[in-house]
């Protein structure tokens, strides 16, 4: 059975709670994640594990949280792309108030951002989004709404205090009722009911995967023109372990300069030779946008070459096409 634990008390868990540091207070936020529902309408799949975009789900949402202090997924442990705290409430399946209250025993921030591990679209965007609103007025929590008005309290972000004087106050009732202090079963509302609550407009964001039908949607969306770069970007930074934001843009500029002015196997090989020698360099994104500047710079140097070439006298085109590979030149 699941009993509220008192501040102070990290409960049971794979790790330590989080250090407080020596103000016994946290910077930023701190991130809770409930992953262990019964996926009743996906037939009892893992739906953490269902992919979109080549990512678990879990993984997404991990990703949208990346900047918080101490992440705690409510679980069974598995394997995730970044570090987390593993906590689950007792028993399992327990329902989300339950599981809330297993997870924000390994927390420590005054902001605390709640979620569901089924949102695909959840960005860290979003997440700033969330926290910013909750600071900006005297509310005990900010949440999304969906595309019908619809509150969702697992796309949040809390005042961890108010989030533990409510969980208290239920605690004693059901003590009063029951005789113990069992969360199990109780449902999530009896907890949002409470609070003073802020709402923030998102259809994206607040979209989860209940059904197959969602996560088709999802996973035709993501391929979609206006979305399918960022999304696989995104991936494979999280495959290679790369934590590194560039300017896209550039790069892309670099291709089409290399792909016309030098040749279209030019365009993916002077990517990879930028990236590369980023990396020698050991720089962020300003060594990647000055090393993919000079670059293109060169490429547009030949492309001016190939241009004097043909309006040269007795010539009447240049010596290769702009997009001719190596072997099909006249002096190959």
């Amino acid at each position: 059975m699941t009993a509220y634990e008192p501040p102070g008390d990290p409960g049971a868990g794979t790790d330590p709670a989080p250090d407080p540091g020596p103000t016994g207070r946290r910077a930023g936020y701190d991130a809770v994640v409930l992953a262990g529902g019964a996926a009743r309408r996906l037939g009892g799949v893992d739906k953490p594990g269902l992919r979109v975009g080549g990512r678990a789900l879990l993984d997404r949402v991990l990703a949208a949280c990346a900047g918080a202090g101490t992440t705690v997924v409510v679980a069974e442990p598995r394997p995730t792309a970044r570090p987390v705290t593993w906590a689950r409430e007792d028993p399992p399946g327990g329902g989300p108030l339950a599981a809330l209250a297993a997870g924000l025993r390994h927390t420590a921030a005054e902001h605390v951002v709640v979620v569901s591990a089924d949102l695909p679209f959840l960005a860290p965007a979003t997440v700033a989004r969330l926290l910013a609103s909750l600071a900006a007025g005297d509310a005990d929590g900010a949440l999304l709404t969906d595309a019908d008005g619809r509150d969702q309290p697992l796309v949040a972000a809390y005042r961890a205090p108010a989030l533990r004087r409510e969980l208290a106050a239920l605690a004693r009732d059901r003590a009063a009722r029951d005789g113990a202090p069992d969360l199990t079963g109780l449902p999530l509302r009896r907890l949002t009911g409470a609070l003073r609550l802020t709402r923030v407009p998102d259809a994206v964001a607040s979209f989860d995967c209940d059904t197959w039908d969602d996560l088709a949607t999802a996973r035709a969306r993501i391929r979609e023109h206006g979305h399918v770069l960022d999304e696989w970007i995104s991936a494979a930074k999280d495959e290679l372990g790369i934590d590194l934001d560039v300017d896209t843009e550039v790069l892309l500029d670099l291709a089409r300069d290399a792909a016309h002015g030098v040749a279209r196997p030019a365009a993916p090989l002077t990517t990879f030779l930028v990236g590369y020698a980023a990396g020698r360099a050991q720089g962020g994104p300003e060594v990647v946008a000055e090393t993919a500047r000079k670059a293109a710079a060169l490429a547009l140097r030949w492309a001016e070459e190939a241009a004097d070439a043909g309006a040269a006298p007795g010539k009447g085109t240049p010596d290769a096409a702009p997009d001719a590979t190596p072997d099909t030149r006249p002096d190959a």
